[in-house]
């Protein structure tokens, strides 16, 4: 029975954006990119009528409901950080970087990068990511305080202290720790213009997967769905 309501695709994956504080419509679309706005509206149809999720209507801006675990929801964090803890240990690291994704990575560090560690607050931070198309091909990191982080798809109008221009497979290798900024700048894969304190802290401020310090010990395939 637990498998029939948790274990169809997608299902796990909202329960975990739920659990980073999502609580919107866009903002779900927004951490799970890849799926459509017609399955998320089903799944999070099938969480609410299984008691996993509460719906409640809202006024004022796009979304008109507010979406929040109850305590059934709440009570599944330990099965979503041991499906991350696998994932980081068993996957193998190729299949890892090979199903990277711009969107979920500037989503990941939004949740998890810390303004707290950068030496220039407020300041604004530009990627660039160089083989992915125009649309997404630039983001902005935002820190307005020492406790809040924004990431922006659309130029926010700022001027910019660094520069960041990197691959997506390269941010998302030091995101999870198979390597770091400076192995990245020395290979030439990560370069940084701007201010120099701000590019020396880097590797601070910009955070880590929750699972980046658990070792890689492969042997898992991801099958082609293509």
């Amino acid at each position: 029975m637990t498998a029939e309501l948790l274990c169809t695709r997608w299902t796990m994956l909202i329960v975990r954006e739920l659990l980073n504080g999502c609580t919107r419509f866009n903002e779900l679309r927004r951490g799970l990119a890849r799926m459509s706005p017609a399955l998320l509206s089903s799944r999070l149809k099938e969480l609410e009528i299984t008691g996993i999720i509460d719906r409640k209507r809202v006024r004022g801006g796009g979304d008109l409901y507010e979406y929040k675990l109850t305590d059934a929801g709440f009570a599944l964090g330990e099965v979503v950080k041991a499906f991350a803890v696998w994932g980081q240990t068993w996957v193998e690291e190729q299949a890892t970087l090979d199903n990277s994704s711009v969107d979920n990575l500037m989503w990941e560090l939004q949740q998890h990068v810390r303004p707290d560690k950068a030496p220039k607050v407020p300041s604004a931070i530009n990627f660039f990511f160089g083989e992915q198309p125009k649309s997404k091909s630039r983001w902005w990191l935002l820190f307005e305080s020492p406790e809040t982080a924004e990431v922006c798809h659309d130029d926010p109008g700022r001027e910019v202290d660094l520069y960041v221009a990197t691959d997506v497979v390269t941010l998302t290798s030091i995101w999870h720790g198979l390597t770091d900024a400076k192995r990245a700048i020395a290979k030439g894969s990560l370069v940084l213009t701007g201010d120099r304190k701000l590019a020396g802290s880097m590797q601070g401020w910009l955070g880590l997967s929750p699972v980046a310090g658990l070792a890689k010990r492969g042997g898992v395939r991801l099958l082609d769905e293509r």
